[in-house]
């Protein structure tokens, strides 16, 4: 989109300058704030007793400082800010490279399932514990070494190792970096093909860092596609910082290397491709691309009800021959055993039971909670059906996938990586709310300045939803009661121009 010039730019360059200066300024704080959370060793102590300041603390500066580079960009020179963003990007994925993950294990999880299909094994055959897989255990992942930066989970001598029923049964002992070593695989087809590259291209027996560069570099695409693909549909690419600068970004895919930002990047093409899509084949090749989201993470698949009215029949369809043809050869394989974990991830977190949903808990609880949540996605993804404009799907995402967040309160804010590159296709920053809300959910026990939060996620998600709808409804008053000025201006104020003098318009 081409921006005219503003007052700034043309009348007083040298504030135009200063405002450049001052994005570059929160961009290199950003930095520095994203590096102490890599690494935690760099982080002083308090200049008052001993105690360190916490993780969360520096992550709320860091949404703040991030907050204030994203409002200076909005009326900053276009091209130069466009070069900012892509920097910014490159950058603070670098330096979210600094150290290993932080507080998550599951990067240790997709470079086992990679190493394990390197062998040639099917990773939904065997949980890593499994004796079978014993041979391709290495000291990095199965070291039990504890300290920062190790989630070690430690599978004792198999007591019951000759009864089926017991959870040791035919595991070898051993203490691991990795999560639920007892249970097999969660992730769906295509984000094991994704470890499987990785482990390929550049196997690691002792880093993290090349599947950290991995998510880092879907990142950084994330962005130029962003880029391109606002500017394409005739809107300001400067939103594209939303996601390029944003703390979620950085932390979640170059520090934590979650494979989420995969599942993201495959979701952007999916909806800026459908936004614009006239052709049969579009449609279809947009709903392939929108089933390898689907097929990576499952979470893509709340972006659904907003592209539906561009052509429900070829979408579908697309989407629903991508998610087969990636899960055939896993099914010819395994058979039933492809469900994997999911299962009992549901019953871990308590969806299964509806113990939860932290919101709804409030109001309804056990099975009833389960229902409950159901109907109200349900009619959410009802209304963004039949109301929401398909050439914006990424209008309907936003709404569907922070009523889920809202709604399902998960315990992990890497979940909402999705909701920020929605928010940056859409233009409405208020709903990033949710996507801070995230980091209080993922701090059991927070206890700062005396005050202890007995349930983070329902101070996360609940207040973060209460922050982004009043912020909403606040834009959408504001946006009418202008609206209405700007209507009643020619009725009160007549033009100067006599009757019989034409009025020049557009230039004619």
């Amino acid at each position: 989109m081409s921006n005219p010039p503003t007052a700034t730019e043309t009348g007083r360059p040298w504030r135009a300058w200063l405002r450049i200066a001052a994005i570059v300024a929160c961009l290199l704080a950003l930095a520095g704030l994203i590096l102490l959370l890599a690494r935690p060793s760099l982080v002083p102590a308090r200049t008052v007793g001993t105690a360190k300041i916490q993780p969360i603390e520096l992550v709320g500066l860091a949404w703040i400082v991030f907050g204030c580079a994203a409002w200076l960009a909005r009326k900053a020179a276009t091209a130069i800010v466009t070069g900012l963003i892509l920097a910014g990007s490159i950058g603070l994925q670098v330096v979210a490279l600094a150290g290993p993950p932080q507080n998550s294990s599951d990067l240790y999880r997709y470079m086992w399932d990679g190493r394990v299909q390197a062998a040639g094994i099917d990773p939904y055959l065997h949980a890593p514990a499994d004796a079978a897989l014993a041979p391709l255990r290495n000291d990095f992942l199965w070291s039990p070494k504890t300290g920062p930066g190790h989630y070690v989970d430690c599978v004792s001598a198999p007591k019951g190792a000759s009864d089926p029923s017991h959870p040791g049964y035919g595991s070898a002992a051993g203490c691991t970096k990795l999560n639920r070593p007892l249970d097999p695989t969660v992730y769906p087809p295509v984000a094991e093909a994704y470890f499987t590259v990785v482990q390929l291209v550049a196997p690691a027996d002792d880093s993290t860092t090349p599947m950290q560069a991995a998510a880092a570099t879907f990142a950084v695409l994330t962005t130029v596609l962003l880029l391109y693909g606002l500017r394409r549909t005739g809107r300001d690419p400067r939103l594209a910082a939303l996601w390029a600068w944003c703390p979620v970004t950085a932390l979640e895919a170059g520090q934590n290397g979650h494979v989420d930002v995969v599942g993201v990047a495959l979701a952007a093409a999916a909806l800026l491709l459908l936004a614009t899509a006239q052709a049969r084949k579009r449609k279809i090749l947009g709903g392939v691309l929108l089933g390898l989201a689907i097929a990576t993470k499952v979470t893509p698949v709340l972006t659904v009800p907003g592209v539906l009215r561009r052509g429900w029949r070829e979408i579908i369809a697309g989407a629903a021959s991508a998610v087969a043809l990636v899960y055939l050869p896993h099914v010819i394989a395994v058979g039933s055993k492809i469900i994997g974990f999911f299962p009992g991830y549901l019953h871990q977190e308590g969806y299964s039971d509806g113990t939860g949903f932290s919101v709804i808990g409030l109001f309804v609880t056990g099975k009833a909670a389960t229902v409950v949540a159901v109907v109200i996605l349900g009619l959410v993804a009802i209304a963004i059906i039949r109301f929401c404009d398909p050439a914006q799907p990424w209008r309907g995402g936003v709404l569907m996938t922070s009523a889920a967040l809202a709604v399902c309160t998960p315990h992990f804010q890497w979940y909402t990586i999705l909701l920020v590159m929605l928010v940056a296709l859409d233009g409405r920053p208020e709903w990033l709310a949710i996507a801070a809300g995230g980091y209080l959910a993922n701090s059991p026990h927070l206890y700062i300045h005396g005050f202890t939060l007995t349930d983070p996620r329902l101070a996360g998600y609940g207040g973060g939803a209460a922050v982004a709808v009043a912020l909403a409804v606040a834009r959408l008053v504001i946006s009418r009661l202008v609206r209405a000025a700007r209507a009643a201006v020619p009725a009160t104020e007549p033009a100067d121009q006599p009757q019989d003098e034409p009025v020049s318009v557009g230039g004619t």
